[in-house]
């Protein structure tokens, strides 16, 4: 009667041990294959056949279709240069250079991953329509209060993240990233 014990005790382990790692690898998204640049991330497989298991469960629960690998590559960040939360209580410059892409874009979503509501309407930026710097860097400021110049308008009472779109890149045929440029994101100041 021992052994049948022991055999059942181990066997609820397991399950819930597995159960909770599949829950938590799907909820927190992309576990494995990211590459870092500062305080921005991406993750080069997701869009590709080659993802893993736990990214194609996560996109299938989630309903997110990330760009093809051909198409682009997304970065992400929810935390400015010093490693800080991104909150909607603070004002956070954007400077700085984009790696060579045909376009991008720049957009704030709530902690759901959807694009944040505001009463500008204006839910991001593409390299299209950004006023530039003579040396061809820009600034972008986000943040709950009016600005002038590239204002990204924010909800002041949530946390939020940011997506950096680059589409058409030759990241994703060989490029590496150690040869690119990415923009900081800096804390200005909070209420």
């Amino acid at each position: 009667m021992r052994p049948l014990t022991d055999i059942a005790i181990a066997i609820a382990i397991a399950t819930v041990v597995g159960l909770t790692s599949a829950w938590f690898a799907i909820e927190r998204g992309y576990v494995f294959g990211a590459v870092s640049s500062g305080e921005w991330q991406a993750w080069l497989s997701a869009g590709s056949a080659n993802a893993d298991p736990y990214a194609i469960a996560h996109l299938a629960r989630s309903g997110e279709v990330p760009l093809g690998a051909g198409e682009g590559l997304a970065f992400t960040t929810d935390t400015d240069s010093d490693g800080k939360p991104l909150t909607g209580r603070c004002t956070y410059r954007i400077a700085g250079l984009t790696p060579a892409a045909r376009l991008w874009t720049l957009t704030a979503s709530d902690s759901d991953g959807l694009l944040m509501a505001n009463p500008a309407q204006r839910p991001g930026f593409h390299s299209r329509e950004i006023l530039r710097n003579p040396d061809g860097s820009f600034e972008i400021l986000v943040s709950s209060e009016v600005h002038p110049g590239n204002w990204l308008p924010i909800d002041p009472l949530v946390d939020f993240g940011l997506t950096l779109r680059l589409y058409d890149t030759p990241l994703t045929t060989g490029g590496t990233l150690a040869d690119s440029s990415m923009p900081v994101v800096r804390r200005e100041a909070c209420r």
